[in-house]
């Protein structure tokens, strides 16, 4: 029989329907009837009929005519939504999450799998999984480990042996034994209240745009690293707040979130559903709540995967925003007139860091050479300047270091992605179980505090650079990159939300790893902060490519300016990919559209797309590099010698 789940005031119900061919009207007075039928008080409704009400589905929000009938714009075991009129939304009711609905046929129909072994998955496979490209299957050797694992537990319980975690207490609690005739009772019970007491975080739910992604990502990860056998509910994703670890004994607070959804309890959120009630969301897609055995408990919320799994989407963002702040550079550099010539390879040569070398190179690959000549640079082949502002000359260096940095915290990163960090740890072959600190979260907690102060300089530079931009002593460019300036302010207040983004971000760099309070009775006596140096992380780079975006809108802006000169061939594609989202600013508008628009051709990599293949061609190729006279590579003339103008490059 089909049956609907209709959310009313603080209330799940399921409402049984013999014929769809019903209304939504005939629905809602259902649904109100069983709701009033469960209050002693009647709900405060002192009769059904009278009650005036809108229906709207939990997918998308979308409003239902009451007259329609059910098979018509339902299907079994839909989540609906009954706002009574005069009524509020009901606190706890938390619409499905828009722009994320449409992941569910999609998702469903996957071909493609990603085999778990706990070995080798990488923060590009984990955001990918986030997304909802992938489903995932354990190897066959990783099946068999899970089985040989839980046959060695099942001895122990079955021995009564003393093991931390299996018959004994946690924490402070660890030298409580649990007597053998209430052994039973704790195994039936006892591995829930652990999650059950460990559900205490509050704030966003791992913040609001991406909360289906990171969830995905994080239970994915705990699947990578138990290699268990929950992968069958990747869909149905727990209600995890974003505060509460300290990021010493696991995630605590958060994995308990995490296995609270699995349990039944709290809430869970599909495509399908929406958020509401885990119980009625894993119903719906014909699955039962987990029943935790012996040390099942302990293992789901011990270890470092929220920190660890925000960490990955940190790392994985910064590299493609680290890459197209070059490219965003480059062409503020063509727009402020700068010179070529700081891109040298010999200079790089005699310093040769990887990142820097490879930003040089890009520089090289993007502007004005034999290979792509700009009209723009050759507007200044004869000036007198001989060498340009930190912010454009020292581009390898400063935006060469960010790279190295997201390199180095990558691979602790995807080291710990494959880094078993329960306790105790189950060695099956050697038939003994360990208890460890593997749960420690000093790792990707140390990493991602650097992660944060090293992306950062390239927020804190390209800001510099608007300045340039923006200021006409320094530009030789209109004042704000506006006409009429005065009537229109143009580019003035976005050059002030880059610096607060900025002078926030300097902030937010202060390492959360270097403090450490005390818990659980002492028993966990150092802690990594992990979570909050997590997040941390994460709003730096937002804030990074928040500021390009802010860069890249005023380089164009400056363009308009030189026209009709023309830059190289691979910065006009990036100009013109800008040009297809945001109009040249003729007068003052609302920006933040603008920004917002520019932001996402970042975050899609749109920008790093279109230069792609021309830097890559310049690298594969081996373009001679073209290296004309400059005014600091001269030879020595006699006195009498007229004195040259020469090319700025």
């Amino acid at each position: 029989m089909p049956r609907f789940t209709v959310h009313i005031r603080d209330e799940w119900l399921a409402v049984p329907c013999r014929d769809t061919t019903n209304t939504i009207q005939w629905l809602g007075y259902e649904a109100l009837k069983r709701y009033v039928k469960n209050k002693p008080d009647n709900g405060g409704i002192p009769a059904v009929k009278d009650i005036r009400f809108v229906v709207r589905r939990c997918q998308g929000l979308g409003l239902l005519d009451a007259d329609d009938s059910i098979d018509d714009v339902l299907e079994d075991n839909d989540f609906v939504e009954l706002a009574i009129e005069g009524d509020t939304m009901s606190p706890d009711f938390i619409p499905c999450q828009p722009g994320v609905s449409h992941l569910y046929p999609y998702y469903c129909c996957l071909p493609f799998y990603l085999y778990l072994d706990g070995k080798s998955l990488t923060t590009t496979d984990l955001v990918n999984l986030g997304r909802g490209l992938y489903k995932i299957k354990l190897t066959p050797a990783a099946e068999t480990k899970v089985v040989q694992s839980r046959e060695l537990l099942d001895t122990i319980v079955k021995e009564n042996k003393v093991v931390y975690g299996i018959t004994t207490g946690f924490g402070k609690f660890a030298r409580t034994v649990i007597p053998v005739s209430k052994l039973k009772y704790r195994l039936y019970c006892f591995f829930s209240v652990v999650i059950f007491s460990h559900s205490h975080i509050l704030g966003l739910i791992l913040t609001t745009e991406y909360t289906p992604t990171r969830t995905r990502m994080l239970l994915a990860l705990r699947i990578n690293v138990l290699e268990s056998y929950m992968s069958y509910i990747s869909s149905c994703l727990s209600f995890v707040p974003e505060k509460g670890t300290v990021g010493a004994s696991g995630d605590l607070a958060p994995l308990s979130h995490l296995a609270l959804g699995l349990m039944g309890e709290g809430k869970m959120w599909s495509p399908k559903s929406g958020w509401a009630d885990a119980k009625y969301v894993l119903e719906a897609h014909g699955l039962k709540p987990i029943s935790l055995r012996p040390k099942e408990g302990l293992a789901l919320i011990n270890g470092t995967q929220m920190i660890t799994s925000l960490g990955a989407e940190a790392v994985e963002r910064a590299q493609a925003i680290a890459r197209q702040a070059d490219i965003i550079a480059a062409l503020t550099l063509e727009v402020l007139k700068g010179t070529t010539k700081a891109f040298d390879s010999d200079i790089h040569s005699l310093r040769p860091h990887p990142g820097q070398i490879e930003v040089a190179l890009r520089f090289r690959s993007l502007l004005d050479s034999d290979h792509h000549p700009s009209e723009i640079a050759e507007s200044h082949r004869f000036c007198d300047r001989v060498q340009d502002a930190y912010t454009m000359r020292c581009c390898p260096q400063v935006h060469g270091v960010a790279n190295d940095t997201i390199k180095f915290v990558q691979n602790i990163i995807n080291t710990e992605i494959n880094s078993a960090t329960d306790n105790p740890m189950v060695f099956a072959e050697r038939g003994e179980t360990i208890s460890g600190g593997n749960f420690h979260g000093e790792y990707p907690a140390k990493a991602l505090d650097y992660l944060a102060i090293g992306v950062h300089e390239l927020a804190s530079i390209s800001e510099r650079r608007i300045e340039r931009l923006c200021n006409p002593s320094l530009s030789e460019l209109p004042a704000f990159l506006v006409s009429e300036g005065g009537l229109n302010s143009g580019f003035m207040i976005a050059h002030c939300t880059a610096a607060s983004l900025v002078s926030e971000s300097k902030v937010l760099c202060h390492p959360s790893s270097v403090d450490s309070l005390s818990t659980s009775a002492a028993t966990e006596d150092h802690v990594s902060m992990g979570g909050w140096a997590a997040r941390k992380a994460l709003r730096v780079v937002e804030h990074v490519e928040q500021v390009l975006a802010i860069e890249l809108l005023a380089a164009c802006q400056g363009i308009e300016f030189l026209r009709p000169l023309r830059t190289t061939t691979p910065l006009e594609r990036v100009y013109d990919l800008v040009r297809s989202v945001v109009k040249p600013w003729i007068k003052d508008r609302f920006m933040s559209p603008d920004i917002e628009a520019v932001h996402r051709l970042l975050l899609d990599q749109k920008v790093w797309n279109v230069a792609k293949p021309y830097i890559e061609k310049y690298q594969t190729e081996y373009i001679p590099e073209s290296r004309p006279v400059s005014p600091t590579a001269f030879s020595l003339e006699s006195p009498a010698s007229p004195r040259k103008r020469v090319r700025h490059e």
